[in-house]
């Protein structure tokens, strides 16, 4: 098989080449030519990433051992795990017995040591400091090359219907494959500061999709809140990159190196802590945690296949990854594990509620599916901050495809509906729109956490990760797991039966989309039914398959090196029966209120409490007011006067203060220089060109005789003269 572990450079190369291939001739070539060089380029990214995964599964399965392990590890920057060993004894300990022993994780971890690929080439050099830049391979970044290609390639292919005719569709699939681009670099990073340079390329691409239809101003708002409110979080995350480099020892930015630093018992705890808080403020806007998420909702206004591609695979999840990827500095400067509460756990659980029940008061679709990532990144996150860390990658794997299907759905739905995503101008579609109305319900079913689906095996997996933590149960995080689970079925199905069923109350024709939209949302269905199986559990109530067909995503994905020991929550089978039941309520509910119109209808017309709770719902917890009427209505407004007061005082001051001088001293000029001066000498001049020109005319009388004598007279002068002077 080909090796593209060394050459994986090549994939996020493509994609940016793609970039300034479209940018620069995509309008001479043409739309059809312009979308070819997108899907084309995209579609080769994804081949060679499927060899990635196939080069690192075999490199598991044959893992480098004895004096191979070595020297794979001395190729990685010469990092060995921070256990006090030096390069020699990690040699020494590879190398034992002949060579044929493996090295362990020195962490506890059991299975074999199978280091990451790691190639770099220098970067910048400072004060005798190399800073390098290079790609760091394993299975978590063989993982999201996969996802991250195949959700673009769908939404390249997709979006060749959706913006048929748009008039900067050239602009789009510019941006479409610089995006791409952008978060397979940041996926590859080898090190902190060149994750950071990822990080922001995909702000600032989002920026442009987000906004992409700018001639409405509230796509211009939503693209500059998304921007603004991400800066936010980047102080942190700026402030976190700085922090971890010098509690490293100020000599490298490696992923490795901090990792390694943050195990070994030498760290700085403090340190630690503070950098580990300054980059979860970069987590906390970027993937939509409280109380940073109120950008996402609004980042809508984008084209459907844009909101496809930043909240299921690339943008929203880049926060959740920079927690996975820098795990060890998390995981040892916020000891997870060590209580039955934590901070980042907290946060995800919190989000989750919060996120869920937002998407109850909303009647457009795609808010809704905002939402619901709002509620499903919270759970990723929660997984991570009680030591769930396979699970909570694990749901951003599965999460990625049925919330690219629920999204692209949506978009469909639009797109035969008027282009209008209100649900109150919907229903009835089922009939209309079988294949869109089938892959919606197969997502919706996963995102539910429905069995046998995908979204059922990683959300199980984090509710037992929650209950059974690393050393203590994180109660407070399973009791919010276990009412999302709930939430989620019951917003989803209020999406799903005021869409599919009862009567269409809306205006146009409705009918089914070509197959240019509905294949990629089969495809995404189908990977909505098959992944979950990719990490079933040893045990599934008594049953066992063969170990070569268990945990496989764990086996692969899992690091095993310069990573915490973690333990592995088993299969329980009361949780995953509860779940589902919590989940079979939810859409249960749902039916008999929005299709059967059973329940409470009016309710908040006749309570004051009901109304109350949802006007505090319907304003978003207020929080936009918070953000724009007082923390920056109470820093621009000053602001905003005290600029209008130096523009009145001083600056129009100064101007004002200018012309007055230079009109007094115009005034001087014309009256002195101009009037008296200038003006003297030409009058002057002219007078006396006058008088001259009064005693020529005496003398020039018409009389040649005259003339003769003056001639002779001037004559006898000049002669005098030579005479005498000579």
């Amino acid at each position: 098989m080909l090796n593209m572990i060394d050459k994986v450079w090549i994939i996020p190369a493509l994609m940016a080449v793609s970039f300034l291939v479209i940018l620069f001739f995509g309008k001479r070539w043409g739309t059809k030519v312009t979308a070819g060089i997108g899907i084309a380029s995209v579609s080769i990214c994804l081949i060679l990433s499927v060899v990635v995964a196939g080069n690192w599964i075999n490199r598991v399965n044959n893992p480098p051992t004895g004096t191979a392990l070595a020297a794979e590890i001395v190729q990685a920057n010469g990092l060995t795990p921070q256990t006090g060993q030096t390069i020699s004894e990690e040699v020494n300990a590879a190398t034992k017995d002949s060579g044929e022993t493996v090295a362990t994780d020195s962490y506890g971890a059991s299975d074999e040591s199978v280091p990451p690929v790691v190639r770099t080439v220098t970067w910048f050099q400072i004060g005798g400091l190399q800073f390098e830049m290079g790609t760091l391979v394993d299975g978590l970044a063989a993982m999201m090359l996969i996802t991250v290609c195949i959700i673009s390639l769908l939404v390249h292919i997709y979006s060749t219907e959706y913006l048929r005719g748009d008039v900067r569709f050239t602009h789009y699939y510019a941006f479409l494959s610089l995006f791409t681009a952008s978060m397979l670099f940041y996926v590859l990073s080898s090190n902190t500061l060149q994750m950071l340079m990822g990080w922001e390329l995909v702000g600032v691409c989002s920026f442009g999709l987000i906004g992409h239809w700018w001639e409405e101003k509230k796509n211009t708002d939503a693209a500059l809140k998304a921007f603004l409110t991400n800066r936010v979080g980047d102080i942190g995350l700026i402030l976190g990159v700085i922090i971890t480099f010098f509690a490293a020892g100020g000599s490298s930015f490696n992923v490795l190196h901090l990792n390694e630093y943050a195990l070994s018992g030498n760290a700085n705890t403090t340190l630690l802590l503070v950098g580990a808080l300054c980059l979860f403020g970069g987590v906390t806007s970027k993937s939509g945690q409280f109380p940073l998420h109120t950008w996402l909702p609004d980042a809508m206004a984008g084209p459907t296949p844009v909101s496809a591609l930043i909240h299921a695979a690339t943008m929203v999840v880049a926060g959740v990854y920079l927690i996975a990827r820098l795990y060890g500095v998390f995981f040892s400067g916020l000891a997870i594990g060590s209580s039955t509460f934590h901070y980042v756990a907290f946060i995800g659980g919190f989000t989750t509620i919060i996120g869920g029940l937002l998407a109850f008061v909303q009647t457009d679709l795609k808010k809704v599916l905002a939402y619901s990532t709002i509620s499903q990144l919270g759970y990723m996150v929660m997984a991570l901050g009680v030591g769930a860390w396979t699970a909570g990658v694990f749901h951003l794997f599965t999460h990625a495809f049925f919330k690219a299907c629920l999204f692209l759905g949506a978009g469909s739905v639009a797109h035969a509906c008027h282009h209008t995503f209100d649900m109150r101008e919907m229903g009835g579609l089922r009939k209309k729109m079988p294949v869109t109305h089938a892959t919606f319900l197969i997502a919706t079913l996963a995102l539910a956490g429905i069995f046998p689906l995908a979204g059922f095996w990683s959300k199980d997996e984090i509710l037992a990760g929650s209950a059974n933590g690393q050393e203590n149960a994180y109660t407070i995080m399973l009791i919010f797991g276990l009412i999302t689970a709930f939430l989620t079925a019951a917003y989803m199905g209020r999406a799903y039966w005021m869409t599919f069923w009862g009567k269409y109350r809306g205006h146009a024709h409705p009918h089914e989309s070509p197959r240019v939209i509905t294949v990629p949302l089969i495809i995404l269905a189908g990977c909505a039914v098959v992944l979950g199986f990719t990490n079933f559990p040893k045990s599934f109530f008594g049953f066992k398959l063969p170990g070569s067909f268990t945990t496989r995503f764990e086996h692969f994905v899992e690091p095993t090196f310069a990573f915490p020991p973690i333990a592995h929550a088993p299969f329980t089978p009361w949780l995953a029966i509860a779940s589902t039941i919590l989940a079979a309520g939810g859409l249960f509910v749902a039916y008999q209120y929005y299709e059967k119109n059973r329940g409470p209808h009016g309710l908040t017309s006749r309570s004051k409490i009901a109304h109350a709770g949802y006007t505090f719902l319907e304003n978003k917890y207020y929080l936009d007011n918070l953000y724009t009427g007082v923390i920056a209505g109470s820093t621009t407004g000053p602001l905003a006067r005290a600029a209008n007061w130096s523009n009145q005082n001083i600056i129009d001051g100064a101007v004002n203060g200018i012309g007055n001088g230079a009109r007094k001293i115009a005034g001087v000029v014309y009256a002195v220089a101009d009037q008296i001066i200038i003006d003297g000498a030409v009058n002057g001049s002219g007078q006396g060109s006058e008088g001259a020109g009064q005693l020529l005319r005496k003398i020039q009388t018409g009389k040649v005789q005259q003339y003769a004598s003056i001639l002779f007279a001037g004559a006898v002068v000049l002669a005098g003269v030579l005479v005498f002077v000579v």
